[in-house]
């Protein structure tokens, strides 16, 4: 018995020190050297150094001056995150939307886009369409004092073209870069 004990506690030792300490450290050091900046969480400062969030994390903008997310049905809390759960057939998730697009809506611009009005699976996309965030342009021209124009090109720096899929823009990285911006 003993003969078997020792070659299979040695096997799970040796198994544990390999898998458990030696590779976690080798891929941690691995990405603290060739992706510093995602290794750490992809952090966003802002013009002090100051961290303002992730460029991975979407957040809860308030009030006209800025652009806003998705909605978050866990408030933008990353620990509680996840998709509200309600069926299309709900009628809660029907009032939900139907109150954020009366909220949202502006009468020269026609409908509200899709995007602004439903969440994301996890809650916490940080992504847009271009249309969704051009659907702003105006009230935060208009807050801001700033040309629609301006904005505009600002978005376009802002839009990033993924190797698959659509255009998006990170709202985080959109509302930092408005911050340095005046009238």
């Amino acid at each position: 018995m003993n003969s078997l004990l020792r070659p299979a506690l040695s096997l799970v030792l040796m198994m544990t020190v390999i898998t458990g300490i030696a590779y976690p450290l080798v891929v941690t050091g691995i990405a603290q050297l060739m992706f510093p900046a995602q290794a750490n969480g992809s952090l966003v400062y802002d013009d002090r150094g100051q961290v303002r969030g992730s460029a991975l994390l979407a957040q809860g903008f308030a009030g006209d001056q800025w652009f806003h997310s998705r909605p978050s049905a866990a408030d933008f809390a990353t620990v509680a995150s996840g998709a509200s759960n309600l069926a299309p057939s709900n009628p809660a998730l029907a009032e939900r939307i139907r109150q954020a697009a009366a909220e949202q809506f502006v009468t020269e611009q026609g409908p509200v886009p899709l995007a602004l009005l439903t969440t994301s699976a996890s809650g916490l996309d940080p992504h847009l369409p271009p249309a969704a965030v051009r659907y702003q342009l105006l009230r935060v021209a208009n807050a801001r004092q700033i040309s629609v124009e301006t904005l505009q090109d600002l978005v376009s720096t802002h839009t990033e073209t993924p190797l698959f899929g659509p255009p998006v823009i990170n709202v985080q990285a959109l509302n930092t870069a408005l911050m340095t911006l005046t009238p």
